[in-house]
């Protein structure tokens, strides 16, 4: 980290019950809270948030929720209305803090999609510190293991300019977003960002499918790669780490091509390392060895769309990208593809069947609908 200002005062590390109490009572009421978090998904099964960092105009605070037990008074800071919460990409935050707390959140900002409303090129955290403020992130630490007790000094400095600037980073955006006359376009985007579901992850055990490659293969060697598929998550799951950690994709479709039969073929396969042929070469011959006895699985039935609603979602699709063109944006700042999806799905011809679709808030209905009308009463016309 370079050229950080001299008066820069270390975030205060709240660890203990009594610290988030005093905490909780300077916050309530603060206008405006700027939070980031810090996970460890390169290192686990299960992801956790392992720390939360906070920044008001004033101070910055990072929190310890692997040291505490109970964060719900947190939440109600994070939940109350008066309360702006301003993050930078909001989603992974908001569905990680759900998922793990149960938090809730009121008013929220986010500087990302703000960033993107206004047309910027560089929307990366790192990108926007360095050319805004002149700061410039050890980008080593976006692979920390954030797990670990306790923190290096270095890696918790890196963790609070997530947040420190995020403040000042609102200011900014917010006065473009009104120059531009884009504020109540942004405030409909964040008005929706509360109400998404908490992160959720469930084993998929037909996600082999999804592999590249995989669907190209025989249908017996599938069921080799079934198997280790299979075997891979079942080692991760009892190991605690990421099924990547375990052997890559790549790994997984070539040792499936391979078919060994003897660890030393294991050594034929570039993908997998020395030492994770020593440590699951047992386990990758049986799974192969099972799957050479099972019968080849069927692949799962996808539902095509009729040509009438692809049509119709090519042409928005086009409309779409012309409409950001125009603008300097990136085609979903206009509107989300399911939006596009469903637009195509229903082919709406009148104004007030928008009122129900999801995406299209007041403002983008006011902005867009009549356009969208337009082009799916012609290509009704057409048909």
């Amino acid at each position: 980290m370079t050229s950080l200002p001299d008066d820069l005062q270390p975030a205060e590390f709240i660890r203990h019950a009594r610290q988030l109490r005093a905490l909780v009572d300077q916050l309530r009421g603060t206008p405006l809270l700027a939070v980031d978090t810090e996970s460890n998904s390169l290192y686990a099964y299960y992801e956790q948030v392992c720390l939360i960092q906070l920044s008001t105009r004033e101070k910055d605070w990072i929190v310890d929720p692997l040291a505490l037990d109970d964060l719900s008074p947190l939440g109600d800071v994070l939940g109350d209305p008066a309360t702006e919460i301003v993050f930078h990409a909001a989603e992974y935050d908001i569905v990680s803090l759900k998922r793990d707390f149960g938090f809730h959140f009121g008013r929220v900002f986010d500087t990302m999609m703000a960033a993107r409303i206004c047309g910027w090129e560089q929307v990366g955290l790192g990108s926007i510190l360095e050319s805004q403020f002149g700061v410039r992130a050890a980008k080593h630490f976006q692979r920390a293991n954030w797990a670990i007790r306790p923190l290096p000094p270095d890696q918790l400095l890196y963790a609070q300019m997530d947040t420190h600037y995020l403040p000042a980073l609102r200011d900014i955006l917010s006065d473009e977003l009104a120059a531009l006359g884009r504020t109540e376009e942004a405030q409909e985007i964040f008005a929706a960002l509360p109400d998404l579901p908490a992160a959720h992850y469930e084993f998929d055990p037909e996600g082999y499918w999804n592999i590249g490659g995989v669907q190209k293969m025989p249908r017996h060697l599938v069921a080799i790669a079934r198997e280790l598929y299979l075997t891979r998550d079942e080692i991760a799951r009892r190991r605690d780490q990421p099924a990547f950690k375990i052997f890559t994709d790549k790994a997984l479709v070539e040792l499936a091509m391979l078919q060994p039969r003897h660890l030393a073929d294991l050594d034929t396969a570039r993908s997998l390392t020395g030492r994770k042929a020593r440590r699951y070469g047992d386990a990758i011959l049986q799974a192969v060895a099972r799957g050479k006895d099972a019968p080849p699985p069927q692949p799962p039935r996808r539902r095509t769309p009729d040509q009438a609603v692809l049509a119709r979602y090519d042409v928005l699709r086009a409309w779409r990208k012309q409409r950001a063109l125009d603008r300097g944006v990136e085609s979903d700042v206009i509107l989300p593809r399911e939006t596009l999806w469903i637009l195509a799905r229903q082919a709406p011809q009148r104004l007030e069947d928008l009122d129900d679709i999801p995406g299209l808030g007041p403002w983008r209905r006011a902005e867009y609908g009549a356009e969208l009308i337009e082009l799916l009463r012609g290509m009704s016309d057409e048909t």
